[in-house]
């Protein structure tokens, strides 16, 4: 009779040993999903794809231009800097910490299957080459901003604003798009 005070993972060795090899094999393979780069504009260029793998995509577009990266197109419609509160609700207004700046955004799922697009993902650079991460708290905060953890289908486009928290003297110049983290990312020119 088996030992009932202990774990059913430890009683079941073998099942659980099986368990986890499923459970990698999932994980590997949802991650294995949004790494197809065949249509980042980097890998169709004939450069140096050692290079691509650790590096993002050059400059390919700018405001108003479409970028792609793996499964997405990505359109930036706009990019201003300069509030330090976004919100109009009470309860939802963030105070910047230096000066917050809104990216509107088109994303545009190119694949052949559903893809979760993450505002966390997305970057922006300043002058200086300093990267910057979103603020998910400032994009709360803002009105009618479909936020962005967004399944979107193929053939669809969302629409919505990511926000980044940065100092108040940094001179944003471009960002950088992924379609998921596995992914080279394309750069988009903010000015």
């Amino acid at each position: 009779m088996a030992d009932k005070s202990k774990n059913w993972f430890v009683r079941h060795k073998i099942l659980t040993g099986i368990l986890v090899l499923v459970v990698l094999g999932i994980v590997v393979s949802a991650a294995d999903g949004g790494t197809d780069t065949s249509n980042n504009q980097a890998n169709n260029s004939g450069s140096d794809t050692s290079a691509s793998e650790s590096q993002p995509a050059a400059t390919t577009a700018k405001i108003g231009q479409a970028a792609r990266d793996g499964k997405f197109e990505f359109t930036v419609t706009a990019f201003k800097c300069g509030a330090t509160t976004l919100g109009e609700n009470e309860f939802l207004r963030e105070e910047a910490q230096g000066q917050f700046c809104v990216m509107d955004l088109m994303v545009k799922n190119i694949g052949d299957e559903s893809q979760t697009f993450f505002s966390s993902e997305q970057k922006v650079k300043n002058d200086q080459g300093q990267e910057f991460s979103n603020d998910d708290a400032a994009e709360l905060a803002i009105n009618n901003n479909d936020v962005w953890l967004n399944e979107i289908n193929p053939g669809n486009t969302a629409k919505g604003r990511v926000v980044f928290d940065v100092p108040a003297d940094a001179k944003i110049v471009t960002a950088e798009l992924h379609d998921s983290s596995f992914s080279n990312g394309v750069e988009v020119s903010l000015q």
